[in-house]
């Protein structure tokens, strides 16, 4: 699919644009259908970026965040995206809904999720890694091949856990993919993804559009 590429000098641009560009979506999606539906991937520039959006104007009272992947951990594990989005909201409104990583039976449990989603995201923000790894979609695991459910887990461990993931089939449920990608060891991955090459897990995934909002040290070398 095609991926519009905007390119800032540093981490702190990009996290301002992007929290721009989040609250601006939100703004438009309550004023369209009552609800703001915001699926949020891990990694330390998501987090900047919410420490930006919990300042500006944004109906926190009517957004939906759902995650886009979570390690199996404990509720308060460190290692938990949840813990990171609790601490970056702070005192909004925003409705949360956990992936259900603690549940004895992983697959019901991803089931269950899968079943309480929205049929249309207005915007799923992912990450990328320096494998070419997107959400929990990990190079050489058998859920690159789920295209029957949303929501499904990793049958091996990935950097020690096992992953509970929105699959292709999920993503794709996006009106609107908003990457935010930083740090020089993503260049390569990142030229990947913007020639949709399927050698990668993220060259793989498709939905309605795509923006790419990336620093100056990840962009590739003619941006």
């Amino acid at each position: 699919m095609h991926h519009d590429l905007t390119v800032f000098d540093d981490l702190d641009a990009l996290s301002d644009a992007a929290a721009r560009y989040v609250a601006n979506l939100a703004g438009e999606a309550v004023a369209d259908d009552g609800m703001f539906h915001f699926a949020v991937s891990g990694g330390r520039t998501p987090w900047k970026m919410f420490g930006v959006l919990t300042t500006l104007d944004v109906p926190w009272a009517q957004t939906v965040i759902w995650q886009v992947d979570e390690r199996v951990a404990p509720e308060d594990d460190p290692e938990r995206n949840l813990v990171h989005l609790r601490e970056a909201l702070g005192d909004k409104s925003a409705e949360v809904h956990p992936m259900p990583v603690e549940d004895g039976d992983l697959d019901a449990a991803a089931a269950r999720y899968g079943d309480t989603l929205p049929y249309r995201f207005h915007l799923v923000h992912l990450g990328i890694g320096p494998d070419g790894h997107t959400a929990s979609l990990v190079p050489g695991d058998p859920v690159l091949e789920v295209r029957d459910r949303p929501v499904a887990v990793t049958s091996g461990r990935y950097q020690g856990r096992r992953r509970m993931t929105l699959t292709y089939p999920g993503i794709g449920r996006a009106s609107q993919l908003l990457w935010l990608v930083s740090g020089e060891d993503k260049r390569t991955s990142l030229e990947k993804l913007l020639a949709s090459d399927p050698s990668i897990p993220a060259g793989r995934v498709e939905a309605g559009s795509s923006i790419v909002m990336a620093d100056r040290a990840a962009a590739p070398t003619a941006s």
